[in-house]
């Protein structure tokens, strides 16, 4: 039998299985190619649960925000703002960002990945700053346990009836008797805890005449940006409404002005919360500066001889 030409023709259409097939060369390299790519962008999970941390702390000072501005413009009650949102839930919200700060943490730091390190630290400052804040404002209520200051604790100024009938509707806080012993300062009387706690508010003594002085007295609340300022020359006294800027709080301001003996006349303050067992210090420090702006206006009028 004679050998099988090898390089004879083949029947058209039919392989030829002399040809190697096409390299796969290409068809690799882009196979790795995409392996890289997806390898180098996919994160590791230590370094985004950094950021999730991160991401929930930011929430923090958004959620109080809500609470706080929620109350003042009307969306929420008192008892579900201050209640709820910050007494209720604050804590909760605080302790989770805070757990989820330590895991990040100490998983980024067995991996030492940096960047996400930092992230997960500055994601626990803030519970630890939020914490620290809500221990100073309790060590502030406890060094402030009334609502109701004045420069004159033996005779305090009264409010006129529209400033009682307006906190009547709102069911304000009572105002009481100076003299009363309050059931939560140790039976102490509001006339005590002025004395001892503000002691350094006086009453505003000028040479101006009454009616300069309520003058001064009605502009410089105006300026304060107090609500509802209003001037009684007959019975001596000027009003307004304060609010702060967080919640919304409203504080009753009065001020009264008397005629002294020698051609001069004496202011005395008064500013109380419509809510809340404690202001936190804020009556005092709204009497210290009103009484302050009271005094340059004054000084800065000449007198009437």
């Amino acid at each position: 039998m004679s050998d099988i030409d090898d390089n004879r023709p083949t029947r058209p259409g039919a392989p030829n299985r002399s040809e190697a097939p096409p390299p796969r060369t290409e068809t690799v390299a882009a196979t790795e190619t995409d392996r890289h790519v997806h390898t180098t962008t996919a994160r590791p999970l230590s370094k985004r649960f950094a950021t999730w941390a991160f991401v929930a702390a930011l929430l923090v000072p958004v959620w109080f925000g809500i609470a706080a501005l929620g109350h003042k413009f009307g969306i929420f009650d008192l008892s579900f703002a201050f209640g709820t949102m910050i007494i209720g839930l604050g804590p909760w919200l605080l302790g989770i960002v805070a757990l989820l700060a330590i895991i990040a943490i100490v998983w980024n730091g067995l991996k030492r990945n940096r960047g996400a390190l930092l992230l997960a630290v500055l994601a626990l400052l803030v519970p630890i700053a939020a914490f620290i804040m809500m221990a100073s404002t309790r060590a502030e209520a406890q060094s402030n346990p009334i609502h109701d200051v004045t420069t004159n604790p033996n005779d305090p100024p009264m409010f006129s009836p529209r400033i009682v009938e307006a906190r009547n509707a709102e069911d304000a806080n009572e105002l009481k008797d100076y003299r009363a012993t309050l059931d939560y300062a140790d039976g102490r009387s509001t006339a005590e805890l002025n004395r001892r706690l503000y002691g350094h508010l006086q009453p505003l003594v000028t040479s101006a005449p009454v009616s300069e002085a309520m003058a001064e007295v009605e502009e410089a609340m105006r300026q304060a940006g107090f609500e509802n300022v209003e001037a009684d020359e007959r019975a001596g006294i000027v009003e307004g409404t304060a609010e702060t800027f967080w919640f919304g709080f409203e504080d009753d301001v009065v001020a009264r002005v008397r005629a002294v003996e020698d051609r001069g006349s004496v202011i005395d303050l008064r500013s109380v919360s419509r809510v809340g067992q404690s202001d936190l210090g804020k009556n005092a420090e709204r009497v210290g500066e009103l009484r302050a702006a009271i005094e340059q206006r004054l000084n800065q009028v000449p007198q009437t001889q």
